[in-house]
């Protein structure tokens, strides 16, 4: 069983804070779980990949932007969007004394996005990135697309996507893809909205994706 506890570094700014999965069984990698517009460290697609992941062996710390931490409600200030890629930056950088190996980042929705970003801008910092509905578009503005750093993205990336979001179709999002320089893939979970995970308790999303991260990013 792996550990789960509270973790925070106000050494720097902006201050990193969340939870910390501590694997039993440590593979040496590490990744860095962020939340959307809407949510926080602990919605429960994050919790429970979080767990799913940490079994696999897997260090995760999921983590409260600066913008969540600053207040718990309401959306991000779109002008200090560069502040939350500085404290995903400090996420990452805070298990790297703590995992030997390797250090993902991965984000759903808005947090996907700021890590691509942050990703475009860094491309040594991430071994690879796990983007959880990647918000194409604003829903109903197909033509407001957010890939603009898509060209210079070659950090490896794992989408995954619900074939029911309305932040961009299927078929959108393997269109934008092409954008990308780096290496590639997109998991589509049939049925599935921006959020993802069901409403049922027993859903095997979180070990499909634990299962596709580790076939597009195999241990070394």
């Amino acid at each position: 069983m792996s550990a789960i506890h509270e973790f925070s570094d106000f050494a720097r700014e902006p201050a990193v804070r969340g939870f910390l999965h501590e694997p039993s069984t440590p593979n040496g990698d590490a990744l860095v779980l962020t939340h959307g517009a809407g949510a926080n460290s602990s919605s429960r697609l994050l919790t429970a990949l979080g767990g799913e992941f940490a079994a696999a062996g897997f260090l995760v710390l999921r983590c409260d932007l600066p913008f969540r931490q600053a207040r718990a409600f309401g959306p991000p200030f779109p002008a200090l969007a560069g502040r939350d890629r500085e404290g995903l930056r400090r996420a990452a950088e805070t298990l790297q004394a703590r995992a030997p190996r390797r250090i993902f980042l991965g984000g759903h929705s808005y947090g996907g996005r700021q890590a691509t970003m942050l990703a475009a801008e860094q491309p040594g910092l991430a071994a690879g990135l796990l983007l959880l509905s990647y918000p194409l578009h604003p829903p109903r503005k197909p033509a407001d697309l957010r890939t603009a750093h898509f060209p210079q993205l070659k950090t490896p990336a794992l989408f995954v996507h619900g074939s029911r979001d309305p932040f961009g179709s299927t078929a959108e999002m393997r269109s934008a893809l092409s954008l990308l320089p780096g290496r590639h893939t997109l998991l589509e979970i049939e049925g599935a909205g921006h959020e993802l995970l069901g409403k049922k308790p027993d859903s095997d999303l979180p070990a499909r994706i634990v299962q596709a991260f580790q076939q597009f990013f195999p241990a070394e």
